[in-house]
């Protein structure tokens, strides 16, 4: 029975609705009649980010907030990850993470404590988005034999006892494809939850074809250097 899930936020420069997400998830998640904890990680923000989170873990128990200095998805989730006291561990996008969607990832993953749980993101709102994510995702399920898609859709559900994937070495965008590389290479079961949103709270998508072709070419570096 999972006695405490920890969920992963990463956070840059969302000054403008990283409130309204965090007492919204908040809300929901008192629902499951589970006990949780949001781990916020602002990272290399140049707005108030930092100092929102720090207030929100003064006004509610179950929200902590770990400030970085340095930037980057990967840095930030594993950074979370590290210092997540759960027995189920989570971590998502928390600019286009709904509460809703929250809570059901986390819920199945309460339900099958054995699995991993991941999103899968069926709708892209651009038609340069749809076609890049086809192609990223087409190019690491051929590198690492996957049989997952949207490869890096969150939130990602998954038991402690899965230590490998508390050992992730990605700093940047390309810790979601080493996740999915991970469980196909240990065999840890893995179950996806279509997700049809495209509700973006506000910001600014980090996405670019300059970040699309890093993500590319860095995961054939890391297929050639045995991921």
């Amino acid at each position: 029975m999972t006695e405490l899930v920890s969920i992963v936020l990463p956070v840059h420069n969302q000054a403008d609705h990283i409130e309204e997400v965090v007492r919204q998830h908040v809300d929901r998640l008192a629902g499951l009649n589970t006990e949780h904890e949001l781990l916020l990680v602002p990272n290399a923000c140049r707005d108030e980010s930092p100092s929102i989170c720090a207030r929100l873990e003064r006004e509610l128990d179950s929200v902590r907030s770990l400030p970085l200095a340095e930037g980057g998805w990967g840095v930030a989730v594993q950074a979370g990850l590290e210092a997540a006291r759960g027995d189920l561990l989570c971590y998502t996008n928390s600019a286009r993470t709904t509460p809703e969607e929250l809570t059901l990832l986390v819920l199945y993953g309460t339900i099958f404590p054995e699995v991993v749980v991941k999103a899968n993101r069926k709708v892209r709102e651009r038609l340069a988005r749809r076609v890049g994510s086809l192609l990223y995702n087409l190019e690491c399920r051929t590198l690492f034999d996957l049989s997952c898609w949207d490869v890096n859709g969150t939130p990602k559900v998954f038991p402690r006892q899965f230590g490998e994937l508390l050992r992730l070495r990605s700093r940047d965008d390309l810790i979601d494809a080493e996740f999915c590389a991970v469980c196909r290479k240990l065999e840890y079961p893995m179950v996806e939850v279509p997700i049809f949103s495209t509700r973006r709270y506000g910001g600014r998508s980090t996405t670019s074809y300059g970040s699309a072709v890093r993500l590319y070419s860095g995961a054939y570096r890391a297929w050639r250097h045995g991921w």
